[in-house]
């Protein structure tokens, strides 16, 4: 409780930034806030595989780009409105995660990294070769805003951020109830030990079935918001390097921990707007952040911060740095001595 009341403040301090600061910004900023919040919810929807789950995946950037693309299509070929566009958007995301699942779920390891891999680079090379539909390498291109009642279109910069803030925070809500529900606590036992939780009765498929269709789910919900933003999709957002980058921020940030894959994404994202001004090598400059994170922050952002502040020795909630068992008695048990006596 009193963990939880120290981080109170903090987080009201967070909501107040993000709901002022963008008044007194021009667009541009807004524009890198914006793409923040929204890669923050693509990375939390990767964290519930790696950080909770324990999997892996080099193909989600899959399930952003199928989100985007149905959206779009359903936009120029049916002239819905974006609500309609969106649950066009998440209906074939959720199809194609249960395609996938049933695939990719029946392996674990370097297994699963390399058929989600090939599940990933099938789409992407689908969009890029289908330009009928997709547009190939060009893309598609289309205004896409809500509209709300009473508020009509958000077609500025600041309207359209505030919608996003408003779905990252209900992205943060719902994501932060279900791991902590015992159907998420039970995600953390099938990543700890999987066999000891089908001896428990658990149907463990099952589980990691529901949370890799969980992840595709608000990973597709952020590829929409992305074409809402942009108004433009095309096969670099089905790429392996947008799974890369998505994979780096978890990592980054602290994987098993929703806070630390939004923390990541915000330094993701503004990094790659000061190195791409500067250079092309953007992924040169991945990589770099890749090693160092690896090599001086075990844990991630997060990681660092839990053990500097609360001494656990990971960036996974729940893995408390344990004192050593020499010497510790266990308060009513009887100590065995030499010789057999109690």
């Amino acid at each position: 409780m009193a963990w939880r009341r120290g981080h109170l403040l903090p987080a009201v301090l967070i909501i107040l930034v993000l709901g002022v600061l963008p008044v007194f910004l021009s667009s541009y900023p807004v524009f890198v806030l914006t793409s923040i919040l929204i890669f923050a919810v693509f990375a939390m929807s990767l964290d519930i595989l790696i950080g909770y789950l324990g999997y892996t995946s080099f193909g989600h950037a899959a399930f952003f780009g199928v989100g985007a693309y149905a959206a779009v299509i359903s936009a120029l070929r049916l002239g819905q409105s974006f609500w309609w566009n969106g649950l066009i958007g998440l209906g074939t995301v959720v199809l194609v995660a249960m395609i996938f699942g049933a695939v990719a779920l029946r392996t674990s390891g370097l297994p699963f990294i390399m058929i989600s891999l090939a599940l990933g680079q099938a789409l992407w090379g689908l969009a890029y070769r289908w330009a009928t539909v997709t547009g190939g390498d060009n893309g598609l291109s289309i205004p896409m805003r809500p509209e709300l009642p009473l508020i009509g279109p958000l077609e500025s910069s600041l309207s359209y951020y505030y919608f996003v803030l408003v779905v990252f925070g209900i992205a943060v809500l719902v994501l932060s109830l279900l791991v902590r529900s015992p159907f998420g606590l039970s995600w953390r036992g099938i990543r700890d030990r999987e066999i000891r939780m089908q001896v428990l009765g658990y149907h463990t498929w099952l589980h990691k079935y529901l949370a890799y269709i969980t992840a595709a789910f608000f990973g597709g919900l952020a590829g929409i918001l992305n074409a809402g933003l942009t108004g433009f999709v095309s096969p670099e957002a089905l790429s392996i390097g947008n799974s890369a980058t998505a994979i780096l921020t978890v990592i980054l940030g602290g994987p098993g921990t929703l806070i630390g894959p939004c923390l990541g994404a915000a330094v993701i994202v503004i990094m790659r707007q000061i190195v791409s001004s500067a250079t092309q090598r953007w992924l040169t400059a991945l990589g770099i952040v890749y090693v160092v994170t690896v090599m001086f922050l075990p844990g991630g952002l997060m990681g660092t911060i839990r053990r500097l502040m609360f001494g656990t020795d990971s960036g996974v909630p729940g893995r408390l740095s344990r004192p050593s068992a020499k010497g510790i008695k266990t308060k009513g048990t009887p100590q065995i001595q030499p010789g057999g006596e109690s």
